[in-house]
């Protein structure tokens, strides 16, 4: 029989003109993955705000191996095991990891005690990590470690990671994902709010759907198909495959010429950067956040200074133009 670590009854949340959250209920067991999904603005990231401390609710209970748990604060939400791994991580960026790891500790922890603690959280889990690296040395994969270590390091056995993968490589998600499944089978409870369905067929042990602020639907373990979710979050079945018919393309509208910028470290954030969008066509760049997406769109659009090179539209050089020119 699986134990319940969190029960989350009725629980609304409102904001002005907003119904967040509308009478939630939701169960949280040990050794499980669970994913929360929904559309944007379905209530999936306010929920779980509430259980982490950061919302209070309107009604409702939050309950933690049966005993109801009001948070005043993240804090107590820690306190009571419960940690959450934001998508922008609240590391302090000048800091070590060590500094990170024990910052808000109300009594001076030694260096032995901790490099102890961490030797066995990597023995349990496969997190290693650099106690003496500042943290704006790290990739965005080390920082996401740092994260859960040190939710780990203050007792947490309820993680809650929101959309943990979105600026990680499919390396690191992957080596992320086995170390979840790692915390899982030790006990803990690992919460994913995401929107890869993929990522959830693959991982998740069950699923729960809200829709415009309510619970529409659980899925277990074999329930979980991507053509079910998708219908539980928009209402309706939804065509997961379509024929596509190529389009004629015309004339290059838009083309960029050996680009280079810097982002707003002063690092080299494209090079040389070169392709042509030609009328009645649409370009897709992929890659993980972080590799120059941003800066890209705001070279064309005259937000950021174009170092050298060319961005040309309809064969005129709008480079250093402002954004009204």
């Amino acid at each position: 029989m699986k134990q319940v670590i969190i029960q989350l009854q009725g629980i609304v949340k409102k904001f002005p003109g907003v119904l967040a959250n509308d009478h939630v209920d939701l169960d949280i067991y040990a050794g499980e993955i669970h994913a929360i999904l929904g559309e944007n603005g379905s209530g999936k990231s306010t929920l779980m705000s509430v259980l982490a401390g950061l919302y209070k609710p309107d009604e409702g209970k939050i309950l933690v191996n049966g005993v109801e748990q009001k948070f005043r604060s993240p804090s107590d939400a820690i306190d009571c095991g419960i940690g959450m791994i934001h998508q922008h991580f609240k590391l302090v960026e000048p800091f070590t990891v060590a500094e990170n790891i024990t910052l808000g500790e109300r009594q001076n922890v030694s260096s032995k005690k901790l490099k102890a603690s961490m030797k066995e959280l990597d023995k349990k889990y496969g997190l290693e990590i650099n106690l003496n690296a500042k943290v704006w040395q790290l990739s965005v994969g080390e920082k996401q470690r740092v994260e859960i270590v040190r939710m780990l390091y203050r007792g947490s056995q309820v993680l809650i990671l929101d959309e943990p993968t979105a600026v990680l490589t499919p390396q690191e998600a992957a080596e992320l994902f086995r170390n979840l499944r790692a915390m899982a089978s030790a006990g803990c409870a690992v919460v994913l709010i995401t929107h890869k369905l993929n990522e959830v067929e693959s991982v998740a042990d069950r699923v729960t759907v809200l829709r415009q602020g309510k619970l529409v639907g659980i899925l277990e373990k074999g329930e979980i198909k991507a053509k079910e979710m998708v219908r539980l979050m928009v209402g309706r079945t939804v065509v997961m495959q379509y024929e596509r018919e190529a389009a004629p393309v015309g004339e290059v509208v838009l083309q960029l010429d050996k680009v280079n910028c810097f982002n707003d470290m002063g690092l080299r954030c494209l090079n040389e950067l070169s392709f042509t969008v030609r009328a009645g066509e649409i370009l897709g760049l992929a890659g993980v956040s972080g590799n120059g997406q941003r800066e890209m769109a705001e070279v064309i659009a005259g937000l950021r200074r174009v170092e050298s090179g060319r961005v040309l539209l309809n064969d005129r050089n709008i480079s250093n133009l402002s954004p009204c020119k």
